[in-house]
């Protein structure tokens, strides 16, 4: 059975899936959800995320949603994946599990909606918000401060201090890249 992974590439978490999996050569099938036209709002879509968010995937009957839920699961389930992205070791597992959770709550609330607001609401049929944009503004750049300060602390070039990229790493870097590309938009 063929890994199905339903994303948008607009949206940073289905990015990271889809290039894990690319690093990773993990064959899947791409089912594009159009956020822009509420595609994933759809009675079929719902059954397979009652959230009606993006991404998702199946794998035979399984089916998960949220990006990081859907990194572990991946890591852990198709051999041959490097540990350092998921690391064995329980104490670096827990490392990632706290990079992950703060991205959630700081770094992801505070790119997603300035760049929302900013930038991608008139996809959706909505006004920019300036006064929304500023204060995203306010939590991503106090969330980049602490990624510098506090998670690239220690000898490695990654996250907690690790010499290889981790799922973390991952997460976090395609939702800095979306800052940059924002003149794609």
């Amino acid at each position: 059975m063929t890994l199905k992974i339903y994303a948008d590439r607009m949206s940073q978490p289905s990015r990271a899936v889809i290039i894990f999996c690319k690093a990773n050569r993990i064959h899947f099938e791409e089912i594009k959800i159009d956020l822009a036209r509420r595609q994933q709002m759809s009675p079929e879509f719902r059954e397979i995320n009652p959230m009606g968010k993006v991404p998702a995937i199946t794998d035979g009957k399984f089916k998960l949603f949220e990006s990081h839920a859907i990194l572990i699961y991946l890591a852990c389930a198709f051999p041959g994946i490097a540990d350092h992205w998921y690391p064995a070791d329980l104490f670096k597992r827990a490392k990632i599990h706290s990079v992950l959770d703060w991205h959630h709550s700081n770094l992801r609330q505070g790119a997603a909606g300035y760049v929302f607001n900013s930038i991608l609401a008139p996809a959706f049929g909505l006004p920019v918000s300036p006064k929304a944009a500023a204060e995203a503004e306010k939590v991503l750049s106090s969330s980049l401060s602490i990624i510098e300060s506090f998670w690239l602390k220690g000898s490695g070039r990654f996250l907690v201090g690790s010499t290889q990229p981790s799922i973390a790493d991952l997460s976090l870097v395609c939702e800095i890249m979306q800052l940059e590309g924002k003149e794609l938009y």
